[in-house]
């Protein structure tokens, strides 16, 4: 299976410039900012956006090329695109829509309509509007008419996004057990950090239109390379950076200079810690990268403390320090008090671009 994409399209004020190949290497996730074009890649792929040049190919089957001037309408295309609002048809039950998109004979849609209402948890619905169901039911039927057309690539655009916690939390793992399950391509938009963590191998990072940074998912994360890769995968504490030698800068926000395990290039000019990376020196303890707090505040999460501090130059700049860490920690360890000093090792020092 494979799924690649090279097309430019250009907006008012915006141009969407991507290129990337998905060779059955799991689930690609495409992480950025609202407006970055995210949606408007994926609407691209379905056929429902044309891009103005370019090609897509899907398993050597070409759906889009302005040279030669294809573009497949999107019935022609073996897409499964799930909407946000997941565009059911009002005015049939479940079964109804998910019959009507089984790509096999019309005497055998019937059973294996009800085939994928079983799997996908919905025995029992059968016969209910789109009206009468919940949020989650309207997902899982969305999803099994997208099934019983048997697509080739599996399009999700912000699944998530309307949901509470507890809700978004179950269907989660039920879209894990999915994609397991699933030998095509898939692409996940989202801007939710946790969910394309969780549910893609393989990771695009998106801004204004085009490719940050693309690789493993996990690699990303620990090393993102990039400023823009780092904060949208969350690092709360960025800061310009001054290379001083090959591992070693200064944090200007912060007015620290941070030994580094990796390398500080001649193009460094950004330096990250994620907030879970802090941690108090043992007493009499002699440590690297260290920060001495002269105002601090705490704030209170449920399972969590975050301590927002600063160091005699940030406070200068109005640029706050977050620390989060475990309640045991916090309460039993430190007692509740902010330490005298704040430390980083240098392996968890982000070198960025």
């Amino acid at each position: 299976m494979s799924l690649k994409v090279d097309i430019q399209k250009k907006f008012k004020g915006f141009t969407l410039d991507i290129r990337f190949e998905n060779r059955g290497e799991g689930a690609l996730g495409i992480l950025g900012a609202s407006g970055c074009g995210k949606s408007m890649t994926l609407k691209c792929i379905a056929g429902i956006e044309t891009p103005d040049r370019g090609k897509i190919i899907l398993n050597d089957q070409v759906l889009f090329d302005s040279e030669k001037r294809i573009n497949r309408k999107p019935q022609e295309r073996r897409v499964g695109y799930l909407f946000q609002d997941y565009a059911l048809f009002p005015n049939m039950t479940v079964e109804q829509n998910v019959a009507c998109a089984a790509r096999r004979p019309k005497r055998e849609r019937g059973a294996y309509a009800a085939g994928l209402i079983k799997r996908f948890g919905l025995a029992g619905q059968e016969k209910k509007y789109p009206s009468q169901l919940s949020g989650g039911q309207k997902q899982r039927t969305a999803l099994a008419r997208i099934m019983a057309n048997e697509p080739e690539v599996l399009l999700l655009d912000e699944p998530f996004s309307a949901m509470d916690a507890y809700l978004r939390e179950q269907l989660l793992l039920r879209l894990e057990e999915i994609l397991e399950e699933y030998d095509g391509d898939t692409i996940l938009v989202t801007h939710s950090r946790d969910e394309v963590y969780r549910a893609c191998k393989r990771l695009l990072i998106m801004d204004a239109g085009q490719a940050v940074c693309k690789g493993e998912t996990k690699k990303i994360f620990e090393k993102p390379e990039y400023f823009y890769a780092a904060r949208v995968t969350g690092c709360k504490n960025l800061s310009p950076a001054r290379r001083i030698s090959d591992h070693e800068l200064e944090a200007l926000d912060w007015g620290v200079r941070l030994k580094t395990a990796d390398p500080v290039s001649a193009d460094t000019s950004f330096v990250g810690i994620r907030a879970h990376y802090f941690y108090a020196p043992e007493p009499g303890q002699r440590e690297e990268n260290v920060f001495c707090p002269v105002q601090a505040r705490v704030s209170e999460a449920p399972f969590e403390e975050n301590v927002i501090f600063y160091t005699e130059a940030s406070r200068k700049q109005d640029k706050e320090i977050w620390w989060k860490l475990d309640k045991e920690t916090w309460e039993k360890h430190l007692g509740g008090i902010v330490p005298a000093q704040i430390c980083v090792k240098p392996e968890d020092i982000l070198v960025l671009r």
